[in-house]
């Protein structure tokens, strides 16, 4: 895609519970003649559709495979513990990793948050995704740490989270092909990284033309051939005494 191609539009994939409204907003009072195609994926096939050519760009949790990609990482988010409103951990403000020993905790295998120890006891399976790994939590078969904005996103009535202190966490980046960093590619990182549309839309300006060397006018001939003044029609020279 080249800039100014209109009826195209700029797919833009995401992770769950990261939010890119904003950005979105920004690119349509920009670029209203090209479409912002929004792709729900979680972080591993995300980039999948940027290997194979689904997606311009993508919203990933990190880590991930970076090879061919370029990324911009963007922000951490805190890591909570999704626990049973009647749960022991609901009555405080926040929880450290020593106080879940005794819990059983989940290990979806979509889990991006990376553990040296992982806290709590090893539940009885690995639940191949985070939202199932919730409806786990919701039937009282254990605990699940996650990105706050998961726990966000699969609110449950049933269902509380706390911070959990001294735990790594999850950070969100923009990733695309490397070798596919077009014009609307840099519009986009110059959205994302909060350029604004005076700077060259997130772009390398052009060099400027050089500039043409002012010609010179020629000077003016003299008037009466011998650069003297011409005596007035009339009047006779005077000659030496």
């Amino acid at each position: 895609m080249t800039d100014g191609e209109t009826g195209k539009a700029f797919r833009l994939a995401y992770a769950p519970g990261v939010t890119p409204a904003k950005w979105v907003n920004v690119w349509t009072e920009r670029l209203p003649d090209v479409p912002l195609t929004l792709v729900t994926a979680p972080t591993l096939e995300a980039v999948g559709l940027l290997r194979d050519g689904g997606a311009d760009a993508a919203f990933v949790r990190l880590p991930i495979d970076r090879d061919g990609l370029s990324v911009i990482p963007l922000y951490v988010e805190t890591t909570v513990v999704m626990v049973p409103k009647d749960h022991a951990v609901a009555a405080a403000d926040e929880v450290s990793p020593a106080d879940l020993a005794d819990d059983e905790v989940f290990h979806p295998l979509d889990d991006t948050i990376e553990w040296t120890d992982r806290p709590g006891l090893p539940a009885f399976t690995r639940p191949a995704t985070t939202a199932e790994a919730v409806e786990l939590v919701a039937a009282g078969s254990g605990l699940l740490l996650v990105p706050q904005s998961l726990a966000r996103l699969h609110h449950r009535k049933d269902l509380t989270y706390r911070p959990v202190t001294d735990a790594p966490q999850s950070q969100v980046a923009l990733a695309w092909p490397t070798a596919a960093t077009t014009d609307l590619m840099e519009d986009f990182i110059g959205i994302v990284r909060g350029r604004t549309a005076n700077s060259s839309r997130g772009r390398t300006p052009a060099a400027p033309a050089p500039k043409k060397p002012a010609q010179r006018q020629a000077p003016k001939p003299a008037q009466g051939g011998s650069g003297r003044r011409a005596a007035p029609a009339g009047r006779k020279k005077k000659g030496p005494r």
